[in-house]
């Protein structure tokens, strides 16, 4: 369902029912895995996630892995953040 570079690779899936009867199928969502960050990068205006991700991490579809390393659940979030925490690479 997922490529090995998500997030949700190994994710458990569950059958949910809709108030209008349809089954669908719905993730359980993993708590934060949150690597200890190994520095920081001060935020610039019009910095984007998966030109950081590449910077630091060598990985375009790794601004998830930002998103782990600073507690946040959604990239949305970072946007308000002075400093990114940045993972090891691999973690």
């Amino acid at each position: 369902m997922f490529t090995p570079a998500s997030r949700y690779y190994k994710t458990t899936t569950y059958n949910a029912v809709l108030p209008s009867g349809a089954v669908v199928t719905a993730l359980v969502i993993p708590g934060t895995r949150s690597p200890a960050p190994i520095g920081f990068h001060p935020r610039a205006l019009g910095d984007r996630l998966d030109l950081l991700a590449v910077k630091y991490l060598n990985d375009p579809t790794g601004f998830w892995r930002l998103c782990d390393a600073n507690n946040s659940l959604v990239a949305d979030a970072l946007e308000a953040r002075a400093l990114i925490g940045i993972p090891a690479v691999g973690s």
